[in-house]
């Protein structure tokens, strides 16, 4: 991958930030050319993630809400693909807290879910989503946030014995109706309505 332009892959698809040079310099498995290869080669890490994340054994709510724990379940999700997986991102994106705010960002936003769920704030399905919506807000990682976040929410109300969401029974990596539906919740969430992602996330 050394030398030359980004790659096409690289420059961003529907669920994924596009990656800076350096960033792409950090693929692991050297065989892969196209987008489809990387897509697959990452599905199968995170589906080893999936499984190690909602194992039998159940996590501590209050283990789950943790930076260390955060960037464990990135780096399991990502670790076989990417060098920097569950490692800071050290760039700027088009979405996201400058980068030198991502670590005082992501701990202030799980000790939010923490507080939301200690208080009662919210029903714990809110919570998860809430805390989905803002780990995409902080954007930690280099790639992948939209699918760790995700899964953060999911094990989240695993840990609370609850069922995981749907996320509208789609791969919202590809742009699909579900996907532009997703989007939609996420916008109105951006103006503090999250009736839409609440439904959208149980459909």
């Amino acid at each position: 991958m050394s030398g030359g332009s980004t790659p096409a892959w690289a420059q961003g698809q529907a669920d994924a930030t596009p990656l800076d040079p350096n960033e792409v310099e950090g693929l692991l498995p050297l065989h892969i050319t196209t987008q489809a290869e990387l897509n697959a080669w990452e599905q199968l890490n995170i589906a080893r993630a999936d499984r190690w994340a909602m194992s039998r054994r159940r996590r501590r709510v209050t283990t789950v809400l943790t930076p260390d724990f955060a960037a464990e379940l990135h780096r399991r999700m990502f670790g076989e693909t990417w060098m920097w997986a569950g490692t800071y991102r050290r760039t700027g994106k088009n979405i996201g807290v400058p980068a030198s705010h991502v670590r005082v960002a992501l701990r202030e936003r799980l000790d939010d879910a923490a507080f939301w769920r200690a208080e009662r704030v919210y029903e714990l399905d809110e919570i998860a989503a809430r805390l989905h919506y803002q780990l995409v807000l902080v954007h930690p990682w280099p790639n992948g946030n939209g699918r760790w976040s995700r899964l953060m929410a999911d094990v989240l109300l695993h840990a609370e014995h609850e069922t995981r969401f749907s996320w509208g029974g789609s791969d919202l990596a590809r742009a699909t109706d579900a996907r532009a539906d997703y989007l939609v919740a996420l916008r109105a969430a951006d103006r503090g309505d999250f009736s839409p992602l609440l439904a959208f996330v149980r459909r």
